[in-house]
């Protein structure tokens, strides 16, 4: 049989409903800038869940106070902040989808005000705070950028420990995938490209070296995390800069294979957010789905992949599953504009005896 958007997808002996995921979407949201959950992220996430979707990814998830992008992010750094996560986890589960959480560190891209206020670099006095990174070289602003430090042995390994800590605690919230974060220019990105490697110790220099901070991270996650339950690692699939030496296709696809081995069981490949110099592709967004297709059919391990950027109909989603493209639709702001996004294309596809609204909203559909 085909398998199509509505088939389940089985992962070690997680099983998801059907192909469709609410992508991680930062809402920078936590009123106290303490990283707490809230009721907007129940409800946000809740609502996607009530909506159909296999799987519901919280929004990244700091391991670490420094390790957030501006202060509002969530974080899961203390039992505090398992305690405001796991009714989110459990209000998911509830609603047949599968919760999952996205482990993440901003790395030089930290300590910045919320986008909606310009995503400028905050001072100390503002309450910003020194940025970890690879390298000296900070993103490149406008404004001062943050104190930054290159990060030392006693650094990497402390930061390795931060994963372990959050994926313990993640697991007690009630999560069931925990996904690495490894994309966007975010910290382990930066350790994955030369642009902003430039290291000469262990971490730097060699593919090897550069990805050999995910590749214990991944290990780490993956050690904590039940055999029954899948590890995710979300990537840039190329940064986007033709014109000199940076992360490409090509080291993805070995990558995908790399973590395979380490255990990881579905890459999300994203694309670019390393330099502002970036030249994104003319049809925007979708067209990092052909990086996509490009691990699925490339990566020697056969890993699952699931694609992401531009998915904006039932038709396309379905597309990607039906010719083999990705074995998961990541769907992001779509699901801003309609959190029903799987019960309307259900309808769309003639697929409605295959996923069903509550029995509250049944009269509604």
């Amino acid at each position: 049989m085909q398998e199509d958007l509505f088939s389940p997808l089985a992962l070690r002996e997680t099983e998801l409903p059907n192909r469709v995921m609410v992508s991680p979407m930062c809402q920078y949201s936590c009123e106290n800038r303490d990283g707490i959950a809230t009721e907007w992220h129940r409800v946000h996430l809740g609502s996607r869940a009530v909506g159909g979707a296999g799987v519901v990814m919280s929004e990244a998830t700091a391991v670490s106070p420094e390790g957030r992008i501006t202060p509002e992010d969530l974080g899961i750094w203390t039992d505090e902040h398992v305690d405001a996560l796991a009714p989110i986890a459990e209000f998911v589960r509830q609603q047949g989808s599968v919760p999952a959480i996205q482990l993440a560190h901003a790395g030089r891209k930290a300590s910045k005000t919320r986008p909606w206020e310009g995503s400028e670099p905050l001072s100390p006095e503002e309450g910003g705070w020194e940025v970890l990174a690879p390298s000296d070289e900070p993103w490149p602003y406008d404004d001062e950028p943050p104190q930054q430090r290159a990060m030392d042995q006693g650094d990497i390994e402390e930061f390795v420990e931060d994963y372990r800590r959050a994926a313990e605690r993640a697991l007690d919230a009630g999560f069931e995938i925990a996904e690495v974060h490894a994309a966007h220019g975010y910290l382990l990105h930066e350790f994955l490209s030369p642009v902003t490697n430039d290291r000469d110790d262990e971490y730097g220099g060699s593919f090897e070296n550069r990805t050999r901070l995910v590749r214990q991270v991944t290990e780490t996650v993956r050690d904590v995390w039940p055999d029954e339950k899948p590890v995710f690692v979300r990537i840039s699939g190329t940064d986007w800069l033709p014109d000199g030496e940076s992360w490409t296709i090509e080291g993805s696809i070995e990558l995908a294979d790399d973590l395979h081995e380490l255990g990881a069981d579905l890459i999300d490949v994203s694309s670019g957010g390393l330099h502002p110099d970036q030249q994104l592709p003319e049809e925007g967004s979708s067209g990092q789905l052909p990086l996509a297709e490009r691990v699925r059919e490339e990566s020697e391990s056969g890993i699952a992949v699931g694609a992401v950027g531009g998915i904006t109909d039932a038709e396309g989603a379905d597309e990607l599953i039906r010719n083999g493209k990705a074995d998961l639709a990541i769907i992001g702001r779509k699901h801003l504009r309609d959190p029903y996004f799987t019960l309307h294309a259900a309808r769309e596809l003639d697929a409605e005896d295959r996923v069903a609204p509550p029995t509250q909203y049944q009269r509604g559909f």
